[in-house]
């Protein structure tokens, strides 16, 4: 390896690797995360050679100075990535062959457990002749799989009992030797190897902000980003967070053999097609067409989420919460609202969508995916809806501990710090009581808003005008509320009477919905009733809302004492309790 002076101009993870390696306490590492990802060579930003594929950086820049740079997974076999060493590799299986009478002289072995065997012993003859070596094993997840002991095959379990056996082998520390594994999921590799002391697992990450202008200048390679797209170059390192250095790649490529700048359009789509294939349909990619004025009512929280929409275009980032909890019952437009924050100051916005899989060791892979996709995205919005059953909690059994584990990977992402004002976190739900403490409280759902139906008529009127403009509806009737003052509405009871009433329109031959029309749908509309669900949405939102400037005036002037005995009573009611 390098010394550690032009390692400084090197990505984040290659400085990392060469501080554990400097240490000289471990040799076993594992490469998580983009790892399909161009890399930089001839120095950071690429200045002399461009960029190249990981085991190209790794061969040319991480261990330029190694003696021996081999490489192995189980498709091609054994391989030399310096270019160099086939002659010593070809002296070491003759030997091989002699003592043990194997064929391997004629050609490489390229199962497992033969070919680590060998590598062994290459390094064994190597060190004692102070040579200095560094071995890459690619796939690694296929060489030591996360799985139970017991469920190993013999050869799964002499695999992983020689890399255990190499990541403390007292020869190997002493001597110049690096042993590389190389894996796109960190879950999927045996848990014994990752949290062995003696291993160091080094993330690589998406390009930021930073990398990607880099990146995209050694693309230009002179040219004026006019010239390959309708979008500026400062813009375009903007928008393209999330993406790989292979995918801008890919895009410019596209372009130029089109012959055909990049749009805005073009680069939207490119991201979310991406994101999606990164996170494999485990996030939903939201692009908010509208920002808070768009939603009805709800000034209150609306004048919360505008002063840290301004906060954040700022970039006064420490002062902003970890994360918002929306409590409500359901129609209130929790879900809505959330993108509209993301709208009125124009970043990303994903939702979560069902990561957790039958198979061990899936679940947890999938949200190291997503975790890493939201790492690069940042600023982003991350919407958790119906939290208190998406996420589960601490106390969760029957699955081997998974949920255990994937609560604690969510709690420990949303409370830390580094990502404050990066990573705004939104739990959406109506019924935060199921919610676990650990992620209500300071540190990470920090600011508890509360939102019910509108009541008044004013507000009546705002959030059917609203429905009205969503729905691209001209109506005859201005004064909605005086028709419904005796109903009890959610948005999406006003949406679907609207969309009732252009039915019954079209199918009278109206281009236009009528008065007539909606009065008659009114009048025939008979909102679903949950008296006492309903009830208890409520009140458990106002039980958990932390600012009384956003509860309705009957609500603010409650008892504690009494609005927790109801809460209480609805449950028995229920039979919740």
């Amino acid at each position: 390896m390098k010394d550690t002076k032009p390692l400084e101009g090197m990505p984040a993870w290659a400085q990392k690797l060469a501080q554990a390696y400097f240490s000289r306490t471990v040799c076993t590492f594992i490469l998580h995360g983009a790892v399909k990802d161009l890399q930089p060579l001839g120095g950071e930003g690429g200045g002399g050679a461009g960029y190249g594929p990981l085991a190209v950086f790794l061969a040319q820049e991480l261990f330029a100075g190694r003696d021996h740079i081999l490489s192995y997974n189980r498709s091609s076999g054994i391989r030399a990535l310096d270019g160099k060493s086939m002659p010593d590799i070809s002296k070491t299986m003759a030997g091989y062959d002699a003592v043990h009478g194997t064929p391997f002289t004629n050609a490489l072995p390229k199962e497992p457990g033969k070919a680590l065997q060998l590598l062994e012993t290459f390094l064994r003859l190597r060190i004692g002749e102070r040579k200095s070596v560094a071995l890459v094993l690619d796939f690694a997840e296929t060489l030591a799989p996360a799985a139970e002991g017991a469920s190993l095959s013999a050869e799964d379990r002499f695999i992983l009992v020689s890399l255990l056996r190499w990541a403390s082998d007292v020869q190997f520390l002493a001597a110049d030797v690096s042993i590389v594994l190389v894996s796109e999921s960190l879950a999927d590799i045996s848990a014994r190897l990752v949290k062995n002391p003696y291993v160091a697992t080094v993330e690589l990450a998406l390009p930021d902000e930073a990398g990607r202008r880099r990146f995209l200048r050694h693309k230009l390679a002179g040219r004026k980003m006019a010239s390959l797209s309708e979008v500026g170059l400062e813009a375009f390192v903007k928008l393209s967070s999330g993406l790989s250095c292979l995918h801008l790649e890919r895009l410019f490529n596209l372009a130029q053999s089109r012959a055909q700048k990049i749009s805005l359009a073009a680069l939207k789509e490119a991201k979310k097609e991406a994101i999606a294939a990164q996170c494999q349909g485990l996030l939903e990619f939201i692009e908010p067409s509208f920002g808070l004025e768009a939603v009805a009512g709800h000034e209150a929280a609306k004048g919360m989420l505008r002063e840290a929409a301004g906060a954040l275009k700022r970039g006064a980032l420490g002062v902003l919460p970890m994360g918002y909890l929306l409590a409500g019952p359901v129609g209130t437009g929790k879900t809505y609202m959330t993108s509209c924050f993301a709208g009125e100051v124009g970043i990303p916005c994903v939702k979560f969508l069902n990561f957790r899989s039958q198979w061990q060791g899936v679940t947890e892979a999938n949200l190291e995916r997503i975790f890493s996709v939201l790492k690069a995205l940042w600023p982003v919005v991350v919407i958790v809806d119906e939290a208190d059953a998406f996420l589960g909690s601490r106390d969760a059994s029957g699955d081997s501990g998974t949920s255990n584990r994937v609560f604690a990977s969510m709690a420990a992402l949303m409370g830390d710090t580094q990502y404050r004002g990066k990573m705004i976190w939104f739990l959406l739900t109506c019924r935060p009581d199921k919610l676990p403490i650990d992620l209500k409280r300071q540190g990470r759902a920090e600011e508890h808003l509360a939102l019910f139906h509108p009541e008044t008529a004013e507000e009546k009127n705002a959030l059917y005008a609203a429905m009205c403009k969503k729905l691209k509806l001209e109506v005859e009737e201005a004064d909605f509320a005086k028709h419904c003052m005796d109903k009890s509405l959610s948005g999406a009871d006003i949406e679907a009477l609207l969309v009732r009433a252009q039915f019954l329109a079209e199918g009278r031959g109206r281009a236009r919905l009528g008065r007539a029309e909606l009065l008659e749908v009114l009048e025939d509309f008979i909102p679903p009733s949950y008296p006492l669900e309903m009830e208890l949405q409520n009140l458990v939102a106002v039980q958990e809302c932390t600012r009384r400037s956003l509860l309705p005036k009957a609500y603010a002037q409650m008892d504690r004492s009494q609005l927790a005995a109801r809460i209480q009573h609805l449950r028995l009611l229920l039979r919740e309790g």
